[in-house]
């Protein structure tokens, strides 16, 4: 006789409901946008870099026309627009020699033509004030030089050079180099002896290399010269 199966539905007095798994939720996927940027910050940045480039060449020129150390001269400090041309043989490091724009660079100095008239004092004067003096000529090479500068030139006749005479005691360059008269390019019959003649000046229209004159010292025109920075 087959044995019958009883099933019964037990219940545990303790036992907790069947556990339930939470399932984190989906995380959503982060979208990547690209980063707008203004249409003008390319042309804003360029400008920055060339400013930056401009700011670095002007200081490197700077430099190189007032060496570290050195206090800038009156000349220097005086204008701002130069001329330079090439030194040869060039010298190591300075190759270059510049002078004032419309000046006149020969050998080692930068001369001045002016086109207006002043007297001997006020010329001195206005030339010291560029950092500058009358004209001191030293060789027939410098007086052949000016002489030709005064035929391009071509306004009025006569120029003062820093040569003055000085009582019971000659004549005397204003930068005081000793005057050497072999090395004066007096036209013939000059220096005068008249009374107030003081003063010299380069004669335009005369012949070079002998074309000095001694006159009044009161209005004439001039010539300036200033040592050429080297750069």
């Amino acid at each position: 006789m087959a044995s019958e199966i009883t099933y019964a539905e037990v219940k545990f007095k303790d036992a907790s409901p069947a556990a339930q798994v939470k399932v984190p939720p989906k995380t959503k996927k982060c979208e990547h946008h690209p980063q707008k940027y203004p249409a003008w910050l390319p042309w804003l940045i360029s400008l920055l870099l060339f400013l930056v480039c401009l700011a670095l060449a002007i200081a490197l020129l700077a430099a190189s026309f007032c060496p570290s150390g050195d206090q800038p001269t009156a000349l220097q400090q005086t204008f701002m627009e130069w001329r330079c041309m090439s030194a040869l043989p060039q010298s190591k490091g300075l190759g270059w020699k510049c002078c004032p724009r419309d000046w006149k660079l020969f050998q080692e100095s930068c001369y001045y033509l002016s086109s207006d008239k002043l007297s001997w004092a006020e010329s001195e004067q206005n030339c010291t004030g560029m950092g500058a003096h009358l004209v001191v000529i030293n060789s027939k090479a410098e007086q052949n030089f000016l002489s030709k500068e005064l035929q391009k030139y071509r306004k009025g006749e006569n120029y003062y050079i820093g040569l003055k005479a000085q009582e019971l005691e000659g004549w005397h360059w204003v930068d005081q180099t000793p005057f050497n008269e072999t090395a004066a390019f007096w036209r013939i019959g000059e220096p005068s002896h008249t009374y107030g003649e003081d003063c010299v000046v380069i004669h335009r229209l005369s012949e070079a290399p002998n074309n000095w004159n001694n006159v009044g010292c009161w209005n004439r025109h001039r010539i300036c010269e200033a040592a050429a920075v080297t750069v």
